[in-house]
């Protein structure tokens, strides 16, 4: 039978739908907030959530939007009210719900609608992945504020140093739900009126301008002109700095516009602490999606993951190996050789590299011993210049010299600092 998670502040009401369902052969667990039923969610992973409306902490409406945007909403949710209006049945199935219950609530009338619900296909389009997902992580929460700080004020937002698989992640989390989206880069003809009255409303997206071409280009113009008349975002990325647009042979006045507001984008490969963290929250959100079977990363798996050494469309290069491993693996638990298999193969490094050994460290033993590698190899590259050393790493200079000497790395000559 079905496992189904029982959220309502009422302790009264939890036990008396606990008692009816468990007679008949359902596993029930029990939640008297979002708080604890967040929790559950995350642990059960249940077939059927029947959700309170009106709790203390969260009500069960702001609940079920915040499961929506994250991606996490792939049950069927029944919500309950003692207070309940037609617009809030109406608000709570526009958001997701399948039914909705009124207490009191009758035996047969709560048996009749939890085995309809539990019959609901409750995911039949699967949401995109946005950063609503990854937000755990300080540094792409504070991304998408300020993604979204942008977008209030700026109908046109460049996504500079970044394109591909982390530019979409960001223009999804900008989409309103069931709100149109359309990729200018796929638009293979000239763009039409018609074309954006259908996009009315929703995002406008160009991946990467470096790679568009003329006919685009000029559909890109096109659209900007009227981005106000249909209520439309457009949101474009550049891996490149504007300026070799205009080398291209871009228009000018096109650039500058497309360059007017923008959120410069993390690099993967300047945040390697992050990594494990992400590649978990990637890992969590395919089983989530149904796309992926139980799995975990070992230690050693995510100590790998962060050493790897990641390219230009790391966030992408990272999505897929997560998605590869998860679908690859052997075992429920992701190794350090399952990872150590698909980079090597995929980059054409060698199987055995000089960070091999550091897989089956501790973690922080692991790390001193990579910053220590790769603070010398930023040393040798600078040439001892311990200002681009600085820029480089990322790390002030007052605290690169302490950090230095606890590694015990040399400085060479201060006379190169510069």
């Amino acid at each position: 039978m079905a496992q189904i998670l029982v959220v309502d502040d009422e302790i009264g009401i939890r036990e008396l739908l606990s008692e009816i369902l468990e007679d008949e052969g359902h596993h029930i667990w029990l939640a008297e907030n979002a708080t604890a039923a967040r929790r559950l969610r995350a642990e059960k992973r249940p077939d059927l959530v029947l959700l309170d409306i009106w709790m203390p902490d969260t009500d069960g409406i702001s609940l079920l939007k915040e499961w929506g945007a994250s991606g996490l909403l792939t049950m069927p949710v029944v919500m309950m009210s003692g207070h309940g209006t037609i617009d809030t049945a109406v608000e709570a199935t526009r958001h997701g719900a399948v039914e909705f219950l009124e207490k009191p609530i009758a035996l047969q009338k709560l048996l009749a609608t939890v085995k309809k619900a539990l019959k609901h296909d409750a995911q039949t389009v699967k949401p995109p992945l946005t950063l609503d997902a990854l937000a755990k992580l300080p540094l792409l929460k504070d991304l998408k504020k300020r993604l979204e700080q942008a977008a209030k004020s700026a109908p046109v937002l460049l996504l500079k140093g970044g394109a591909g698989a982390i530019a979409d992640i960001c223009a999804r989390t900008l989409q309103a739900p069931h709100a149109p989206w359309l990729d200018l880069a796929a638009e293979s003809g000239p763009l039409t009126q018609e074309r954006l009255q259908q996009a009315s409303g929703g995002i406008l997206f160009v991946p990467d301008l470096a790679v568009l071409g003329k006919l685009q280009q000029m559909n890109l113009a096109f659209a900007l002109e009227r981005l106000e008349k249909y209520k439309l975002q457009l949101v474009v990325a550049c891996h490149k700095p504007l300026q070799s647009l205009l080398e291209a042979g871009w228009d000018a006045a096109l650039v500058a516009r497309l360059g007017e507001v923008w959120v410069a984008l993390p690099q993967l490969s300047a945040h390697a602490d992050e990594v494990p963290e992400i590649a978990g929250l990637l890992l969590s959100h395919l089983m989530e999606r149904g796309e992926a079977p139980a799995r975990h990363f070992s230690s050693a798996a995510l100590n790998a993951l962060r050493m790897h050494r990641w390219s230009a469309d790391g966030w992408g290069e990272l999505q897929g190996a997560v998605k590869n491993l998860a679908l690859t693996a052997l075992e429920e638990e992701i190794s350090a050789e399952d990872v150590a298999g698909l980079l090597h193969t995929t980059d054409g490094e060698a199987a055995s590299t000089p960070l091999e050994p550091l897989f089956s460290q501790p973690l922080r033993e692991a790390r001193d011993a990579f910053e220590k590698l790769y603070f010398e190899h930023v040393l040798r590259q600078e040439g001892g210049n311990m200002t681009r050393v600085s820029e480089r790493s990322g790390v002030e200079r007052t605290h690169l010299y302490r950090k230095l000497k606890q590694l015990g790395v040399s400085t060479g000559k201060r006379g190169g600092e510069g």
